[in-house]
């Protein structure tokens, strides 16, 4: 059921819905999440049981500022906060030590949990209504099924759930991909996951340098081999491999999704924008509406190696392994 994000009478039930255990679709700036109470497991589980996703893949809990934060969390390290005080709110998520006896179906049984403070107004008044009844954060993963292809428009989740799920409309999301994740639990920044953040920012903000993910990294959202995938077939290939593999191969169930190569009129074409954040805000909807219109395969140019793509290549990446094997 479809609610007007500006409307307090409908924040309010949406809040309502959320202090009692129910699931409420939210938008974010990032893409829009099915949010429950972060603080009741049977809540938490009604996400992962809607999703069809595992119970240990952690969630992130979105939070209205760093003092709720510490709702969850045993503590804010200081490269955390130094972090916080740059892009909260904003699309990152900090991975930090969770408060022992908080959130547990949250944080998929670890003792990091992970935290992000979003930036898109409705989200917000969301999680200020919310608060006044009790409610100090919400677990809020992607509103999709699981591994398949993020929303960012209400509309969207409408399509992935049954009718009676809440969803508050906020528009189309303004960076249109997850928020970059970044591990403060061990003494130094781990980029576990992009975003439209670049490393350069982050360590800028960190003031040291991120390091890579190791064995010994916390599960984080989003990170698995395969994810983000339409049930059309996606393939990847440098610029000049999709001009000419479109020219030998091209067929009327063929989707392109490219910044250089042009097909004829009436074909499955989407032109892919030079600029990265531009990229990454359309990306799921241009993957969902190639889906949509029937494409067997989705053939897609591979983006810059410019870091400012990272995470647009990071979500392409996950969509084409699902299909690998």
């Amino acid at each position: 059921m479809l609610l007007n994000g500006q409307d307090p009478a409908e924040l309010r039930r949406a809040a309502e819905a959320l202090a009692a255990g129910e699931l409420v679709g939210l938008p974010t700036e990032t893409v829009y999440g099915l949010a429950a109470r972060a603080d009741v497991d049977a809540a938490v589980a009604k996400i992962f049981a809607a999703k069809g996703r595992p119970a240990d893949h952690p969630l992130i809990v979105h939070v209205l500022d760093a003092e709720d934060a510490l709702h969850f969390a045993a503590e804010l390290p200081p490269v955390a906060r130094r972090l916080i005080a740059a892009f909260w709110p904003g699309p990152l998520t900090l991975i930090v030590p969770r408060r022992e006896g908080v959130a547990a179906a949250a944080a998929g049984g670890q003792g990091t949990i992970g935290l992000r403070c979003p930036a898109h107004p409705v989200a917000r008044a969301l999680l200020e209504a919310a608060r006044a009844l009790g409610v100090r954060g919400v677990a809020a993963p992607s509103a999709n099924r699981f591994g398949r292809i993020s929303p960012t428009r209400a509309r969207h989740v409408i399509e992935e759930f049954e009718p009676g799920l809440l969803v508050l409309d906020g528009g189309d999301c303004d960076v249109g991909i997850e928020s970059s994740i970044v591990d403060c639990s061990r003494g130094h920044p781990v980029l576990l996951r992009p975003g439209v953040l670049t490393p350069a920012q982050i360590e800028a903000a960190a003031g040291e340098p991120l390091r890579l993910p190791d064995g010994e990294a916390p599960r984080a959202s989003g990170t698995l081999a395969a994810h983000y995938a339409p049930r059309a077939r996606v393939r990847l290939f440098t610029g000049d491999d999709l001009a000419e593999q479109v020219a030998k191969h091209w067929s009327p169930t063929l989707a392109v999704y490219s910044r250089t190569v042009a097909l004829g009129a009436g074909a499955l074409m989407q032109r892919m924008p030079d600029d990265a954040l531009a990229a990454a805000q359309q990306l799921f909807a241009v993957l969902r509406e190639l889906d949509a219109s029937g494409a067997s395969e989705i053939w897609i140019e591979e983006p810059p190696p410019d870091r400012a793509w990272d995470g647009v290549r990071d979500r392409l990446s996950r969509a084409a392994a699902a299909f690998k094997g």
